[in-house]
């Protein structure tokens, strides 16, 4: 049975060692499901490429309008794009980018979809000058019922109303707490790492970084609910990219609403306590928080914030940090450099300002987020008839901007899939040929307002496992990158992981 066990195991990529632990056995369990899942997405990808297609335009322009229809083609019927984009988003995204332009449409899980795919299109979108795009109506679509009340899922005079109470927990001084809060953490969980032959890195930070969420966000240390907790997160994540949007029982769909369900649960029970404490992690101060107008959270916005916010603070952190770990791996002459910055800082664990003295590291972490945008896509609905570059999208429109294909453009960067962090050095600064060529965390009044709190969390990540580390991965290898909130590995990202002698 335990030969049997490693065959299976080996012919999908996955480690050879047994786990240990129920984790570890339920970790392997969903490594095993999300590849499976992903061939079965190729295969059909196969067979739906047969189906002809002709490229029409999306609506007539009104006439003496003088715009340019949007061209494109829904692909096969009722699913259209769904398994192009899920099986090979890069790809397909490229191949239409060059035959169609920078605004084209497609169909996806049955409706008709406006891709924008240039920095100057995103320009238009993001910045909404004429508040026409919808982000409530586009996101409520693909993960409304995950995610609804959160700041990413409101609009216009609302969304600030919520984004000014949120912003009281991401002031300058609530990050250096935050950071003193999370720094001991990190360096605990990172320094009980086992060196290993096949160490798969994507499912240790994702298992590090949820209990930073639940100590520092929701001001709770992990116990008994867990596992049951971080299985919800991801659950309530992937639950957007299901192809069977209904509630069958054991469907991707209905294991997120259960998800989110738990989450609910979990931080209704806690509120209470949070409200009528004195603590400083995030949920604490939400539940507290004021306007000087007098205006709070009601109990129901403190839990539908809470559950955006940790979802997409930890799964977009790390997306991040195993991303430029395996970039990492791959460029050891890279990895050397950050060590030696990291090691003469002189630190155990690094403080908010000691950031800003690790410009090499800022700039891989930068080129890490340009070539795996940790969200893929942005979300939004026309509320009104529009143009968009010169083209014409009537109302009820769904527009996804995907930063993920635009950040690897020949047009804006030079060998866009080499990882070659010096692109951001102060000499070169690809990023500045255009404000929205380098986009990872979105722009406009929606962009993210968590940024500086990941950018400050995937930094100590790597600061500590450069001060104690060595890695590499195998030669040849590349993860499986399948569809969450961006490229997201299948395999839990196997490294040789090696502990520097001290």
């Amino acid at each position: 049975m335990v030969e049997i066990t490693r065959s299976v195991a080996k012919g999908f990529g996955m480690s050879l060692q047994l786990p240990t632990t129920v984790s570890a056995v339920s970790d392997n369990a969903r490594h095993l499901r999300t590849r499976l899942s992903w061939q079965a997405q190729r295969a059909g990808l196969q067979v739906v490429k047969r189906y002809p297609t002709r490229i029409r335009p999306l609506a007539e322009p009104p006439p003496g309008s003088g715009l340019k229809p949007v061209l494109g083609d829904f692909g096969p019927p009722g699913i259209g794009y769904t398994l192009h984009t899920l099986a090979d988003p890069m790809g397909f995204s490229r191949e239409r980018f060059e035959r169609l332009g920078p605004v084209s449409w497609l169909g996806v899980l049955g409706r008709p979809v406006v891709s924008v795919a240039g920095p100057e299109a995103f320009e238009e979108v993001l910045l909404d000058r004429d508040k026409v795009y919808s982000a409530q109506r586009g996101w409520e679509w693909l993960i409304g019922p995950f995610f609804h009340g959160g700041v990413m899922l409101r609009d216009f005079d609302d969304h600030m109303f919520h984004r000014r109470i949120l912003q009281q927990a991401f002031t300058r001084p609530r990050l250096h707490g935050y950071q003193d809060l999370t720094s001991p953490l990190l360096r605990r969980g990172i320094e009980s790492w086992c060196p290993a032959a096949e160490f798969h890195i994507h499912t240790a930070i994702k298992q590090l970084l949820l209990q930073q969420a639940t100590e520092v966000f929701a001001g709770a240390e992990l116990g008994r609910e867990s596992v049951a907790l971080a299985h919800a997160f991801e659950d309530a994540v992937h639950g957007g990219t299901a192809m069977v949007r209904a509630n069958v029982p054991g469907g991707v769909w209905a294991r997120g609403l259960r998800g989110r369900r738990r989450l609910e649960d979990y931080f209704r029970r806690e509120l209470p306590a949070k409200r009528a404490g004195e603590g400083n992690d995030l949920f604490s101060v939400l539940s507290r928080a004021t306007t000087e107008e007098g205006h709070t959270f009601t109990d129901e916005e403190v839990v539908q914030h809470m559950i955006f916010v940790m979802l997409a603070a930890h799964d977009t952190s790390t997306i991040a940090s195993s991303m430029l770990v395996y970039e990492l791996g791959r460029h050891p002459e890279w990895q050397d450099k950050l060590r030696a910055e990291a090691i003469g800082l002189g630190k155990e664990s690094v403080g908010y300002d000691d950031l800003d003295e690790l410009p090499l590291l800022d700039m891989a972490f930068k080129e890490a987020l340009r070539m795996y945008a940790p969200v893929a896509q942005q979300a939004r609905e026309t509320i009104a008839d529009t143009a968009l570059c010169g083209h014409y999208l009537p109302r009820g429109t769904l527009v996804m901007c995907g930063p993920y294909m635009m950040m690897r453009t020949a047009q804006y960067w030079r060998d866009p899939d080499e990882f070659d962090p010096e692109r951001f050095a102060p000499e070169r600064r690809e990023d500045k040929s255009h404000r929205f060529a380098w986009a990872p965390f979105g722009g406009g009044a929606h962009k993210c307002i968590g940024l500086y709190f990941g950018g400050m969390t995937v930094k100590a990540v790597l600061y500590q496992m450069l001060t104690r580390f060595r890695w590499s991965v195998r030669p040849g290898y590349e993860p499986l990158l399948v569809a969450g909130t961006g490229p997201t590995p299948a395999d839990g990202l196997p490294i040789r992981l090696e502990r520097l002698a001290r």
